[in-house]
C-alpha cells in the first residue's frame, strides 16, 4: 500500500526552480518528509537528474550525521541543547555541502529537520547566492512550524503546507470503498502510519503517545511552558469544541466548568496560539459577507487530524456531524482553498406589529459554515449530515438563500444520492461524491 500524495507533488513540482525555498511544513508525521525524500526524489531521478546532483540530508539521522565528523575534527558536530535536543555545527555541513558541489552543474537540496542545523537561517539564505541550488526543506518542531517560518527567510521562501491524508487519499491508498473507509477515517484520522496500522489497539496507542510524547512535549520544551498541565487541559478542553464558535473569555469560562481551575483568558488564548503554530489545531476566522470585514471574535477551532482529536478525548466523543465539519474544513484546505466562517446579516419579518399596525422586523445573524477561496474562484457551504425533512433542508440553505452573488452555493449531506439543484440555485452533493470528485472542484459562476 501506498500514498501517492499527487496534490502536494504538484505543488512542490509547480516550485521548482523558482529561486525560492521550498519550506514544507505541517503536523507531526504529517508524512512532509516521504514526500520530499521518496516522492519528489523519485520525480527528479524519473526526469533524468543524476542522483549524485540530488543531495539529500537528514538533521535526525546518525548515519547522515556521522558524514559531517571528518570535517573540522577538532570541533564538536552535534551541540547539545537545553530542551533536550542539539544542534549540527553549520561550518561542517557547509564543507559537506562544498564537497559535493560546483558552480557549473544543477543541485538540488533536500534538508530534512533542517531547524536541527544551527542559524538554519543564514546557511539557508546563503545558498540562495548559488543561482545552481533548488533547495528544499522540511522541519517539525513547533520552532521550524511557526506560522511565521516564512519571514524568517526575508521573502524568499515559499510555503508547502502538508495536511494528513485527505479522504480520498485514504481510500486510494488502502484501496477502499468509501462507505468502508468512512467508519475508520472518522476515528483514528490520516496520519499515514495509522492508517497502515493492522490494530485498533495499535492505532490508539500511537495517536496517545504522539499528543503526549511528541505534540505537547515540543511546544513545552519550545516555550518553556511551566503551567503543562493547564495546557494538556486546554488541549483536551478544545478537542471537545470543534466547530463551536469561541472566544478568550469563553474559553476561560469553559476551562473553569470544566477543570475547577481558574485561569486567564489570555493564558489560554497563549496555549491556543502555541497549538496552532504547532499546526495541531486551525482557527476558522469569520468574515461577515454583507459587510466584506472580518469579525475579530469568536473564531472556530478545527483539528489538522480528527485522530488526534479523538485521542485526546479517549475516543470517547465521535460525532459525526461536529467530525464532517472537521474533514470538509480540511477538505477544502487540502484542494488549495482558505476556508473562513461566514456571517450574514438579514432582517426578518416578525408577527409583531407597531403602534401604527405595521410589522415590526428583527435584525438576525445567520452562518455560512464556510467560505471558501482560491484566487477568483469562491464556495460557500453548509455541512449537514442529513437532511431527513423539508423543514431541514430549508434551515440549512436558509442563510445561502440570503446571499445575493454568483458563486455556487453547496448543501454537503451524506445522503448517497445524485448531486441535485434546487429552484434558487442551492446544489446539494453526497459527502462522498464532495470528497471524492474532482469535477466537483471545477468553480465556474
Amino acid at each position: 500500500m501506498k500514498f501517492n500524495r499527487n496534490v502536494y507533488l504538484e505543488r512542490i513540482k509547480a516550485r521548482e526552480k523558482n529561486s525560492l525555498i521550498k519550506i514544507i511544513t505541517g503536523c507531526r508525521r504529517a508524512g512532509k518528509s516521504y514526500l520530499l525524500n521518496e516522492l519528489f526524489y523519485d520525480y527528479l531521478i524519473k526526469k533524468g537528474v543524476p542522483p549524485s546532483n540530488i543531495i539529500k540530508f537528514a538533521f535526525d539521522s546518525d548515519e547522515d550525521i556521522d558524514e559531517l565528523e571528518q570535517y573540522y575534527p577538532d570541533e564538536e558536530t552535534k551541540t547539545a541543547q537545553k530542551n533536550n535536543s542539539y544542534l549540527i555545527n553549520a561550518k561542517k555541513f557547509r564543507s559537506f555541502i562544498k564537497d559535493r558541489t560546483n558552480d557549473t552543474e544543477d543541485f538540488y537540496l533536500l534538508l530534512d529537520e533542517v531547524q536541527l542545523l544551527e542559524n538554519f537561517e543564514g546557511t539557508l539564505n546563503s545558498y540562495l547566492r548559488h543561482k545552481n541550488f533548488d533547495i528544499y526543506v522540511t522541519g517539525s518542531n513547533s520552532k521550524f512550524l511557526s506560522s511565521d517560518i516564512v519571514t524568517e527567510f526575508k521573502g524568499r521562501g515559499t510555503e508547502i503546507h502538508v495536511l494528513p491524508l485527505a479522504f480520498s487519499e485514504y481510500c486510494e491508498g488502502l484501496g477502499l470503498l468509501p462507505e468502508e473507509a468512512w467508519k475508520s477515517y472518522i476515528v483514528y484520522g490520516g496520519i499515514p502510519l495509522v492508517a497502515l496500522m493492522k490494530t485498533e489497539e495499535e492505532k490508539v496507542s500511537y495517536l496517545k503517545n504522539l499528543c503526549e510524547e511528541t505534540y505537547l512535549k515540543d511546544i513545552i520544551q519550545h516555550n518553556g511552558i511551566r503551567k503543562q498541565m493547564e495546557l494538556s487541559e486546554t488541549f483536551d478542553m478544545l478537542s471537545s469544541m470543534i466547530g463551536t464558535p469561541v472566544n478568550s473569555l469563553k474559553l476561560s469560562n469553559t476551562f473553569k466548568s470544566i477543570t475547577k481551575k481558574s485561569i486567564t483568558d489570555s493564558t489560554i488564548t497563549t496555549f491556543v496560539e502555541y497549538l496552532e503554530n504547532a499546526f495541531v489545531i486551525s482557527r476558522a476566522r469569520k468574515y461577515n459577507i454583507k459587510g466584506k470585514k472580518y469579525i475579530a471574535s469568536p473564531v472556530k477551532i478545527y483539528f489538522e487530524d480528527i485522530g488526534v482529536r479523538n485521542a485526546r478525548l479517549n475516543f470517547r466523543q465521535i460525532e459525526e456531524t461536529h467530525i464532517m465539519e472537521n474533514i470538509i474544513y480540511n477538505e477544502l484546505r487540502f484542494r488549495g482553498f482558505s476556508a473562513d466562517v461566514g456571517e450574514i446579516s438579514v432582517s426578518e419579518k416578525t408577527e409583531r406589529l407597531d403602534a401604527n399596525g405595521k410589522n415590526i422586523y428583527s435584525q438576525k445573524a445567520l452562518e455560512v459554515d464556510f467560505i471558501a477561496t482560491l484566487g477568483s474562484q469562491k464556495l460557500y457551504i453548509q455541512s449537514a449530515l442529513s437532511m431527513d425533512s423539508e423543514e431541514k433542508a430549508a434551515q440549512e440553505k436558509k442563510s445561502l438563500y440570503y446571499i445575493d452573488d454568483s458563486f455556487k452555493k453547496i448543501v454537503v449531506t451524506k445522503n448517497g444520492l445524485k448531486q441535485m439543484q434546487d429552484e434558487k440555485g442551492v446544489v446539494t452533493i453526497d459527502l462522498f461524491d464532495f470528497l471524492l470528485q474532482d469535477r466537483l472542484w471545477k468553480t465556474e459562476n
